[in-house]
């Protein structure tokens, strides 16, 4: 049965994970790297990867014999790697052969939507909600990523090349933050 308080919580928790608004100068950059993304697709896409996570995640990184610490590590590379191109303004990823449909699928709907991060909350929130609650927070965030994907060409036209400039080079710093905090978090010391 579901419970709107846990529904609230696990949409909170995960539109924190998530964070599509801090998103936006890497959404921006992509839109302009591959010539458009296409919102719908990359919501589509997430919400799967998300919802096949939460019924099979363990047993999917089981199977290959990966641990949730090492799947969330080298999600946290890819957002360091992100996070050194927004800063240095570099590409270390190819973007030349990129089409939107494919960067509508990598990186945007994994791992910057659907990342190890969003992944291992998931897996975190099933021993504590039901999967009723976790699956009304996905749909929820998923409303919002998508409103959000649907205005960067607006929010872009406000902000001005100047103000993407700034917002890129703060959000990268952040994202390496983040990425430093996730590999700090999921290391293992024997």
């Amino acid at each position: 049965m579901a419970n709107f308080r846990e529904i609230i919580s696990v949409t909170i928790i995960l539109f924190s994970i998530i964070d599509i608004i801090g998103s936006i100068p890497i959404v921006i950059d992509l839109r302009k790297k591959s010539g458009n993304i296409e919102s719908a697709k990359a919501t589509i896409v997430a919400g799967i990867i998300m919802i096949i996570f939460l019924f099979l995640g363990e047993s999917i990184l089981k199977l290959f014999g990966i641990d949730v610490y090492s799947f969330a590590i080298a999600g946290a590379i890819i957002i360091l790697l992100i996070g050194f191109e927004m800063i240095l303004g570099i590409t270390l990823f190819r973007h030349e052969a990129a089409s939107a449909s494919s960067t509508s699928i990598v990186p945007l709907a994994f791992p910057l939507i659907a990342g190890a991060g969003t992944m291992t909350t998931i897996i975190s929130l099933r021993a504590e909600y039901q999967v009723i609650n976790i699956l009304a927070g996905i749909v929820i965030n998923l409303l919002l990523v998508f409103i959000v994907l649907r205005s960067c060409d607006w929010l872009e036209k406000k902000l001005g090349n100047g103000g993407f400039i700034i917002l890129r080079k703060v959000m990268g710093i952040i994202l390496l933050a983040i990425a430093i905090k996730l590999i700090k978090s999921n290391l293992i010391i024997p």
